[in-house]
């Protein structure tokens, strides 16, 4: 199975809450875009309403996202699931 990094970023409606750490994306790893997207709306946005999807990053080469906030809090990109933000695996 090849997995591959994908990352997210999304338009919130103003005023709208969003789950801690995507109003700067979320990253994942799956087979294609579909299952990706599909992980980040079950456990991410579980039960949330689900914004707009802005951009997608495939293949996305981890050391060219956020150094402050995204590196230093992101769990294992090449392993299946969620990986930014922590604590949707």
């Amino acid at each position: 199975m090849t997995l591959r990094r994908f990352w997210f970023e999304f338009e919130f409606a103003v005023g709208a809450s969003a789950p801690l750490g995507t109003r700067l994306g979320c990253g994942v790893t799956a087979q294609d875009v579909d299952e990706a997207r599909q992980l980040v709306f079950e456990r991410v946005f579980k039960g949330l309403a689900k914004p707009r999807i802005a951009r997608v990053l495939e293949d996305v080469d981890v050391s060219s996202l956020d150094a402050s906030h995204v590196l230093p809090n992101m769990g294992n990109a090449l392993v299946r699931g969620v990986w930014f933000p922590l604590g949707y695996v």
